[in-house]
């Protein structure tokens, strides 16, 4: 992975190089940001550059020993963590355990995030972690000599993941790391990150990316142009990832907007039965879909209040998204957007807390029946 292979951040790229000329690569380091913008791959990207043994001035040169193990993430001095599940064979499970299904999915889209991650894995309805086991292996090849790279290098992806007892045995690490060794975490909720971890680390702020540099690469690799490429730039709001799914229709954008209608619809005809089965069906999807839903609910929302304010040339929705909104815009106003955008939001937050998904939707769903017809 080179620098040049990711969409925009150039100041990210520059800060991260300069540091390296300037021989002052902080030890730990965390890149947040949001999903899809490429702080995995960027965090890769340093490594290589990192270990690049004939360093440009803009890049590594992507054609020595290091940078060509690099590509194929066989490097024996880089090494990952991630989150990972129970069961498949694996009753105290370590990344190394699925490390051959985590180089392909990067191969094949760097841009992935944590759903496509269980898609992988096969497991849609279940909650990875980093397990206490991989603090065990963290400390044993940290704690190897180098192979080849002057650096050891630990890509750990969503710390946040990590199981409590996991960040206390790697707090000493972090705090007193065997010379050269670098870690790079890459982060969507650092809030979520044990505290004495987050205080040892430099945070690197990722940026969502630039909507020129985003048009830049959708018309290179879709061919997009004029309103088409303007709205999914929009839409996508600085993720590759998310103007992906927009431009190629995917399953789950049609999934979203096939139960946006359907539990709008069923609240507001007050069917509780009905309502009741929908809940149940939502809840057997896998938490990563849900919470991917629940965004999709806050975003037509907001883009039927537009609608509704007599605002057309503000609103960016696809042509079946347009057809529906222009019948159920006028029930979104002043009186509920902000009370079904919170409500929408609180439900993402307990999803992600593991609460009881049929309850979280079941409960949303008759706020919804209030709010939609008081």
């Amino acid at each position: 992975m080179q620098f040049k292979d990711i969409i925009g951040l150039e100041s990210i790229k520059s800060q991260f190089i300069q540091t390296v000329k300037e021989n002052r690569i902080s030890h730990a380091q965390l890149l947040v940001g949001p999903a899809g913008v490429g702080k995995l791959p960027l965090a890769i990207a340093f490594a290589q550059y990192v270990s690049c043994l004939d360093q440009k001035e803009n890049d590594s040169c992507g054609v020595c020993s290091s940078c060509k193990k690099y590509q194929k993430l066989i490097h024996p001095d880089l090494h990952f963590v991630f989150p990972v599940v129970t069961g498949k064979g694996f009753t105290n499970p370590v990344s190394d355990n699925f490390i051959g299904s985590w180089r392909s999915q990067i191969e094949n889209d760097p841009y992935f995030d944590l759903g496509e991650w269980y898609q992988t894995l096969g497991v849609d309805n279940s909650q990875g972690l980093i397990y206490s086991s991989e603090s065990n292996e963290i400390i044993r090849k940290l704690n190897l000599k180098t192979y080849e790279s002057d650096y050891k290098i630990m890509v750990i992806w969503l710390p946040e993941k990590m199981h409590r007892s996991c960040a206390n045995k790697l707090l000493k690490m972090i705090e007193e790391p065997p010379k050269k060794t670098l870690f790079l975490m890459v982060s969507e909720e650092p809030e979520k990150i044990l505290q004495t971890i987050l205080s040892r680390t430099q945070i690197v702020k990722v940026p969502k990316i630039e909507s020129r540099d985003l048009s830049q690469a959708l018309t290179s690799e879709f061919n997009l142009s004029g309103t088409e490429l303007s709205n999914v730039v929009r839409l996508a709001g600085g993720s590759y990832r998310k103007a992906r799914i927009l431009i190629q229709n995917s399953d789950e954008n049609a999934f979203n907007f096939e139960n946006f209608v359907a539990i709008m619809r069923l609240s507001y005809a007050r069917k509780v039965l009905e309502i009741m089965d929908w809940s149940e069906q939502i809840a057997g999807i896998g938490r990563e879909r849900q919470k991917s839903f629940l965004n999709y609910c806050v975003r037509m929302v907001r883009e039927n209040f537009i609608l509704n304010l007599k605002k057309p040339e503000m609103v960016f929705l696809n042509g079946e998204e347009m057809n529906f909104s222009q019948r159920f815009s006028p029930f979104i106003n002043e009186e509920n957007v902000w009370i079904l955008a919170d409500e929408l939001s609180k439900a993402h937050s307990d999803i992600g807390r593991n609460a009881n998904a049929k309850i979280v939707f079941l409960d949303l769903s008759l706020k919804l029946v209030k709010l939609l017809r008081p």
